[in-house]
């Protein structure tokens, strides 16, 4: 059984449709690139499998279970999505990285906090640090991390590296293959050719339909 399917799924705005009838599925492990041009839907299709856009026709499954089934909540806990441009919020990185055992209503562990933070060349002075201070690279490795706090089972990537500095692009990218390889299904969309090459597997978007070019 795949971990993840999308059946004949579309979805359609005001004026027009964005996603046309699009089916693939996913296994446990894999490590999926959407790639396509600019504007072609990979964005509105990773929030679709994300619960945060609805299909307008069609079928997602997450462990063979209707994603319309689920309580947000706990579907988001497992299906976990990562924005483009890093959503912080709170005033400081703890706001952000304390809001994963809240919601969980478990006790703040400083320790696994200070060791993500690590991962992604931060030190434990950040935890304090004012999110306004923050650079665009840092931003995003903290909303990176903060979902990594508890490890989903898959976890939606839209271009996070784009627009990043080098180093901050390599810290970023690097976290995600570790990630990988603890279990974690990743689906990512990218147009870096270099992250592309290193995926497991791939499916190209273009004016909203896959593309078998």
């Amino acid at each position: 059984m795949s971990l993840l399917e999308l059946k004949k799924v579309s979805f359609k705005n005001e004026s027009h449709e964005i996603i046309k009838n699009v089916s693939f599925q996913v296994e446990k492990g894999d490590y999926l690139f959407i790639t396509g041009p600019s504007g072609s839907g990979k964005s509105t299709l990773l929030k679709l499998m994300a619960t945060i856009l609805t299909p307008s026709s069609g079928e997602i499954y997450f462990a063979g279970k209707n994603q319309q089934e689920y309580a947000k909540t706990d579907y988001r806990r497992k299906v976990s999505y990562c924005f483009q441009q890093a959503q912080l919020f709170g005033k400081t990185v703890k706001d952000n990285l304390s809001f994963p055992f809240e919601i969980r209503q478990e006790a703040f562990s400083k320790e696994k906090v200070l060791t993500l933070l690590d991962k992604v060349a931060l030190s434990p002075e950040f935890l304090e640090k004012p999110i306004t201070e923050l650079s665009g690279g840092e931003k995003q490795r903290v909303a990176l991390i903060r979902n990594l706090v508890f490890l989903p089972e898959i976890l939606l990537l839209d271009e996070v590296t784009t627009g990043l500095d080098e180093v901050s692009k390599n810290i970023v990218q690097e976290l995600i293959f570790q990630t990988q390889q603890q279990g974690v299904t990743l689906i990512q969309v990218s147009h870096d050719d270099e992250d592309v090459a290193k995926g497991k597997s791939q499916i190209k978007i273009v004016g909203g339909e896959i593309s078998h070019e």
